[in-house]
Order: structure tokens, then sequence, then C-alpha cells
């Protein structure tokens, strides 16, 4: 991922308003991220636990979901596989839901996925040994991301269509 700026990032949201975006909390530390080593930039929100963000690039244009990850339940504490980075934590993972973009998110519409609490798929990717526990599988970690950035792909295009 090529790095971004905190202008750059509040600009890519689209599913929410332009002031709400100018409000939200942007990382301090977007100089020391390890930008070639991102599949997309995720943080959560330090002042509401219950908010979450991303940006991912698309197509060379960043685009960045507000999404929100209801409050732990029971089940959450068994084994959860994140459906972007297929990594499986015990208690690791959230459903973060995503209002949609435009009208459809005006009127209350959103779509959820399964994702890595701390929104680190890319370093679960790169270290599954020390946060999570992967498959045994046999494609390359190159493969690995493509899978990775295809799947996050898919979910942005439900929160815009």
């Amino acid at each position: 991922m090529k790095p971004l700026t905190e202008p750059q990032i509040r600009a890519s949201f689209v599913n929410c308003t332009k002031g709400e975006a100018s409000r939200l909390a942007v990382p301090r530390d977007l100089a020391d991220r390890p930008w070639p080593e991102l599949d997309y930039l995720g943080w959560r929100d330090p002042q509401a636990p219950d908010r979450a963000y991303l940006v991912a690039e698309l197509d060379g244009t960043p685009t960045g979901l507000v999404l929100r990850s209801p409050s732990a339940a029971s089940w959450q504490a068994r084994r959860s596989m994140c459906s972007v980075c297929v990594t499986t934590h015990v208690g690791g993972v959230s459903l973060m839901v995503a209002p949609k973009a435009g009208k459809a998110g005006r009127e209350g519409n959103s779509v959820g996925v399964y994702l890595c609490t701390d929104l680190a798929c890319s370093h679960h990717l790169r270290t599954p040994h020390q946060s999570g526990t992967r498959l045994q599988e046999t494609l390359t970690l190159e493969e690995r991301i493509a899978r990775t950035t295809t799947n996050l792909a898919a979910f942005i295009a439900k929160v815009t269509a």
C-alpha cells in the first residue's frame, strides 16, 4: 500500500458524511506505519471502542469505510475465522458492520464481515504463528495476500453497491 496522509485518509471515506470524516480519529503514527507491508490501513477509535476504520487501495484510489463492532458476545470467546485474511483467533475476530454508502446507508442499511478485531490482517498473514492460527494450505504468501485483497474488495463492493 502507498503511504497516505491524513487529508487523503479523510477524503477516502465512502460511507459517512464529509463532516463525520473530518471528525473521526485518524492514527497519529502514519509516518511510522510499515506501508509496503500493509494490504489495508485499519485502526480502532481509541475514544470509542465500538468504532473502527479501514482504508484500502482499490484501483490505485484509497477507499475508506467506517465500521461498527457490536459489543462482544459469549460466542466470541471461541475460535473464529477472519473472512478477509482467513486466519483463526480465539476471541480475536469480530463482526464489523459498515453502513452502506449513499441513500441506502442513510436509510439504515448495512453489511457486515468477520474481521480480525485488531484490524491487523496484514500482520497475521505475514506472521501467523505469533497472533493466530493459519489452516494448513498450499498457497504462497503472495497468493494469500491476493486472496485477502480480493476478499476485502468484495466487502467494499457490498458497501458501495
